[in-house]
């Protein structure tokens, strides 16, 4: 692994940052919650997706080897509540079974998903499961709860036992007696006590259900997650994450399952991020501030979107507005800017390729502080705003610096483009080429105008320089005279 500080993570479960330390390093086992396939991702989705990319991406580069699993609800109430929505608005093309448009529905937003993740620029999980396809062992594992006396059965429903499990509520510091205002708000007589929560549901008319060894029915909300965890990862996970939402009571009654059916802790640290509103408010349908991500990365662009992301701590919430979107473009605006700029100064001297970092060495005593820096802020608890201010570290000391060697600029060049890179930022600008065409124009053709353009200057014939500046311009070429009488350019 590499070496270094230790790495800090915000631990819910303990209430405070511990040092991380696997079970078996380097392998590192990471479960999220992923999405309920009811309707399309909203901006608060493309945030978790972004916070364990980078998480993930954070912990590969501190050297573990980390296993990710982020599953896919397809069973669910809001998905038979959508499927009965579609049937009824005549959103398909004929008359079947409930089923088959649960199915339709959990196809149509699965794909969806899948394609906002890709244009956010997000990576798959090494497995992202459907509870779909994971029924057979979720019958399974509720068995042998009956069986240890943690779950029982009325009228064909299946039910945990929270009092059979003296340490619920250690997730969320709530106490059993205590829970009445907390458990979900609905009308189940059946339940010994209200804060007991289903495990599986027996089938109702016209209600999809699947085969199982506990009858025919479907899976409670939290089973699904428990089974796939640890069909997947084994019996203890290394880190489980998800929305501070999920603490309870979805995470709360994983923990209770699971530890029950066990006998083991079911995650060692828990990672949960903070929600996002917009102009102060919860985004709801109901009130007209529903962002898709489609919409938004339509609108933004995937990179605006990150960035916004990176303006607050993954455990704080944070607030969507027109005035901060304007503010984030801005700071998008000069990054790219400012990588055409790094480019050509380094083009404009002979042998200019970005040299190589090796174990990020840098020479430099600016860059290996601003490193430094950069990995000091991600090793306590993964301090994304603080790591992502490096960037205009780096901006500033190159523009107090333009008279340095070739070697400061590429080294420049690498810190950059290494911090981008960890916060998945900026892909298509740092792989350009310097031998792009633009509007007809290539590199040679570019440097030839630029040095009639200095002959003119030197002739004192400012007009007729300033004409060629201007037509180039034009075609989308930025100049930029800089301090030793040399000329760079970049595109607008």
């Amino acid at each position: 692994m590499k070496e270094g500080n230790p790495l800090r993570i915000y631990n819910t479960l303990t209430g405070r940052k511990e040092t991380f330390i696997p079970q078996n390093p380097p392998e590192v086992k990471m479960y999220t919650c992923g999405v309920t396939v009811y309707d399309h991702c909203h901006l608060g989705h493309g945030r978790s997706l972004y916070v364990f990319e980078i998480i993930r991406k954070y912990l590969q580069y501190k050297g573990f080897k980390v296993k990710f699993v982020r599953n896919i609800t397809d069973v669910d109430d809001k998905i038979i509540n959508k499927a009965r929505q579609w049937r009824k608005e005549k959103k398909i093309d004929r008359n079947p079974d409930l089923m088959s448009v649960v199915r339709s529905v959990a196809k149509t937003y699965i794909k969806s998903y899948r394609e906002d993740r890709d244009n956010l620029g997000i990576s798959s999980a090494d497995e992202e499961p459907q509870a779909i396809d994971n029924i057979p062992e979720m019958g399974q594992f509720i068995q042998e709860l009956i069986r240890k006396n943690f779950a029982y059965e009325i009228e064909g429903n299946i039910y945990f036992s929270v009092r059979e499990f003296p340490a619920y509520g250690k997730l969320s510091g709530r106490k059993i007696d205590e829970l009445l205002e907390g458990v979900r708000k609905e009308v189940d007589p059946l339940k010994k006590e209200p804060f007991d929560f289903a495990l599986w549901k027996v089938q109702k008319k016209d209600e999809p259900s699947w085969e199982s060894n506990v009858g025919q029915g479907r899976p409670g909300w939290h089973i699904e997650c428990s089974v796939m965890a640890r069909k997947y990862l084994g019996d203890t996970l290394d880190i489980h994450g998800g929305g501070r939402d999920l603490v309870f009571p979805h995470h709360e009654n994983e923990i209770a399952q699971s530890e029950s059916l066990t006998g083991k802790p079911f995650a060692r640290y828990w990672i949960h991020h903070g929600l996002l509103t917009i102009n102060g408010q919860k985004m709801a349908k109901s009130l007209g501030n529903f962002i898709t991500l489609k919409d938004a990365i339509k609108r933004y662009s995937p990179d605006v979107l990150k960035i916004l992301y990176l303006s607050a701590h993954y455990r704080s919430s944070l607030d969507f507005s027109d005035k901060k979107i304007n503010e984030v473009e801005t700071v998008a605006g000069r990054i790219t800017t400012f990588i055409k700029q790094l480019k050509s100064r380094l083009k404009i001297r002979p042998g200019t390729e970005s040299i190589p970092l090796k174990n990020s060495d840098f020479s430099h005593r600016e860059f290996k502080e601003l490193h430094r820096k950069f990995e000091e802020s991600m090793d306590d608890d993964f301090n994304m705003p603080a790591g992502f201010s490096a960037v205009f570290d780096v901006i500033r000391i190159v523009n107090e610096n333009l008279e340095r060697e070739r070697s400061f600029f590429a080294e420049a060049k690498g810190l950059l483009y290494e911090i981008l890179d960890m916060f998945s930022l900026f892909k298509d600008e740092r792989s350009a080429g310097e031998k792009e065409i633009f509007e007809g124009l290539n590199e040679k053709n570019i440097e030839e105008k630029i040095a009639r353009r200095n002959q003119l200057r030197a002739e004192k014939k400012y007009k007729e320089a300033d004409i060629v500046r201007e037509k180039l311009l034009n075609k989308g070429i930025v100049l930029e005279d800089v301090p030793g009488g040399k000329t760079i350019w970049y595109r607008k």
